[in-house]
């Protein structure tokens, strides 16, 4: 019986670690790119010594450590704000249906979209953009409606269609400069203002157009799709993360692969 606990012990010793560096590796993940991995990093070191000074019985530098470990979780809340949130994001999206899957840790979890989303319409505006340079940023809202940022801009509320996509980002149009949120087949509003991601790994030829799309897929669960007014290029992006240079079939087949 001893034996047989001593080996449940080893077993379940063996499964805390593997959950721990799971855990850790999808806390580096979304933490790389940004300013908190350099302070993700310290707090690992500072805990790393803090066991060793334990484990050698060094009553001093074990007390102050241990005293700003114990201090250092509030910290920890206001520093990785943004990333708890979208960790919170993540975990929020979880009612089940047969037709999407996202991804969270090693796990497929079907997501619910019941959104009427016309993409052959937002892609063909994006393709006639692009072949005139014709700047755009484009946000669909998901499970989160966005009406923080629907507010910043002027209501529109209107039907998506390829002409009023292009109108609204025609360069003398009032409302280009922004983004436009589309919640299913309507055009909730124009000209929003959307935060901007400070991440260090966006390349620093892309402007606040591609910064702000990956803002706000940090801070929601929408997608962003961009046009570039200097390459034509068409780009869109996800949870943070940045497609650059794709294709109208590229795009298509990426928000075919969300909604269908």
């Amino acid at each position: 019986m001893l034996l047989v606990g001593l080996f449940s012990l080893r077993v379940v010793d063996i499964i805390d670690i593997i959950l721990f560096a799971i855990l850790l590796y999808e806390i580096y993940n979304l933490v790389k790119g940004t300013a908190g991995i350099r302070i993700f990093i310290g707090i690992i070191a500072v805990y790393l010594i803090y066991r060793v000074v334990k484990a050698l019985q060094m009553q001093l530098l074990t007390e102050i450590l241990g005293q700003f470990i114990s201090v250092g979780v509030l910290a920890l809340i206001v520093v990785f704000q943004p990333e708890i949130r979208q960790v919170l994001l993540m975990l929020g999206n979880s009612k089940i249906i047969k037709n999407q899957s996202k991804r969270f840790l090693f796990w497929r979890f079907k997501i619910n979209n019941p959104v009427n989303l016309n993409i052959d319409k937002i892609v063909k505006a994006c393709q006639k953009m692009a072949e005139t340079k014709t700047g755009a940023l484009i946000i669909i809202s998901q499970q989160n409606e966005l009406a923080q940022y629907i507010a910043t801009g002027q209501e529109v509320d209107a039907k998506v269609s390829e002409v009023l996509l292009e109108t609204i980002f025609f360069k003398n149009s009032p409302l280009h400069d922004g983004a436009v949120v589309i919640m299913g087949d309507q055009i909730k509003a124009a000209r929003c203002i959307l935060p901007v991601s400070n991440k260090a790994t966006i390349p620093q030829y892309y402007g606040l157009r591609h910064r702000a799309a990956v803002g706000i897929t940090e801070k929601s669960d929408a997608i962003a799709i961009i046009v570039s007014e200097e390459r034509g290029e068409i780009a869109y992006c996800y949870e943070g993360r940045l497609y650059s240079d794709a294709s109208p079939s590229d795009l298509s087949t990426f928000l075919e692969s969300m909604y269908k």
